[in-house]
């Protein structure tokens, strides 16, 4: 006869911090008091974040999806997702006559603000990242002639630059923060006078999660990650659960996504969650994990949040009046939508095993 499992043989190691990170969180706010102070309907451009559950929450109060500008009525207000986008797109917005929300995360305008100043000294960009997610095309788009893409550490052999002596590297931020700087290393393989940014672009919820992730994936026999998997930090938390020694790891979008044949012969089970993911989600998924008797839930703390950002400087105005107005007389070269808005700014200080975001 076997022995029986007990509950008390069972437990889940919750990761922190885990879900919204204050990019996401600004976002998602913008367009909630987009709605509640212009009305219905309030138009987006892409995924606000990367998560299904908050994009259709969105929908059902009145956001409306779009994959580009051009499919926004004139005197129409639309929101630019929190991954950012290039100057084309600001412009694509005034020739349409509308009034614009700029939602991007502060620290991908960082490094926005980076390319710029890069490409002015007429230095070549290396920006790591994966082709076609939204914050690499953003950023790509501030300065296309001066940028190369490199995806990971197998495309640095097919790097061209003008002058090796004048290189210099950039990042999306929800890189794994091995991945990027295996690359990086590769790349100085070639250009040793590579020049490094001021501070690392890879966010500090990004590092934070995955740094809480490694701490206890050692320790789990099955990590869950709640996450969608257009996220790219919610993907790379399974990679880095894997990495640091999880025996078996998956990305749900809920509880109703687990197997429960994962269980099979597990103990401890990991859970954490992306940065654009809401905590009722992983809630969820511990309520049932509890019901199959893993009840024990410890917190493992890498790092403790304090940032905040402030809001989009937009939603102090009344842009469905600016983008009505617009639409009606339509003059030549105006529009409703002023100069390319600023993106919110941090009001807090730095969180712990962070890196310092800059304005």
């Amino acid at each position: 006869m076997g022995t029986m499992t007990t509950p008390t043989s069972r437990r889940v190691l919750l990761a922190a911090p885990r879900g919204y990170c204050a990019g996401v969180d600004r976002a998602v706010i913008a367009v909630e008091k987009a709605l509640e102070q212009y009305g219905a309907p309030v138009y987006v451009r892409h995924e606000i974040v990367h998560n299904k559950y908050v994009v259709k929450t969105l929908e059902k109060k009145g956001a409306i999806f779009v994959e580009e500008t051009a499919e926004v009525p004139p005197g129409n207000i639309v929101i630019f997702s929190a991954h950012g986008v290039a100057p084309v797109v600001h412009d694509e917005a005034k020739r349409g006559q509308l009034a614009t929300i700029d939602a991007t995360c502060p620290l991908v305008t960082k490094v926005h603000k980076e390319a710029v100043r890069y490409a002015k000294e007429d230095y070549d960009i290396l920006l790591i990242g994966h082709e076609g997610h939204e914050e690499v095309i953003g950023t790509s788009g501030e300065a296309p002639e001066h940028i190369t893409l490199v995806d990971g550490p197998d495309d640095v052999q097919n790097i061209e630059v003008r002058d090796p002596d004048k290189v210099v590297w950039l990042s999306q931020t929800t890189l794994s923060v091995d991945e990027t700087m295996e690359t990086v290393g590769a790349i100085k393989g070639r250009y040793p006078n590579l020049l490094s940014p001021p501070s690392d672009d890879i966010c500090y919820a990004t590092q934070n999660r995955q740094t809480a992730v490694k701490q206890m994936g050692a320790e789990s026999d099955l990590v869950i990650v709640v996450g969608s998997k257009n996220s790219s930090n919610s993907v790379r938390l399974v990679e880095v659960a894997l990495g640091a020694g999880a025996k078996d790891a998956h990305l749900v979008d809920g509880a109703e996504e687990i197997d429960e044949a994962w269980l099979e012969g597990v103990r401890t089970v990991g859970v954490t969650s992306g940065a654009s993911v809401p905590e009722v989600l992983v809630e969820g998924v511990l309520e049932w994990l509890a019901q199959r008797e893993y009840e024990d839930v410890e917190t493992i703390t890498s790092a403790t949040e304090s940032i905040h950002f402030s809001l989009p400087k937009e939603l102090r105005r009344d842009l469905r009046s600016e983008a009505k107005s617009a639409s009606e007389a339509k003059p030549e070269g105006e529009s409703a939508s002023e100069a390319k808005p600023e993106s919110g700014s941090p009001t807090e200080t730095k969180p712990e095993g962070g890196s310092a975001p800059e304005a």
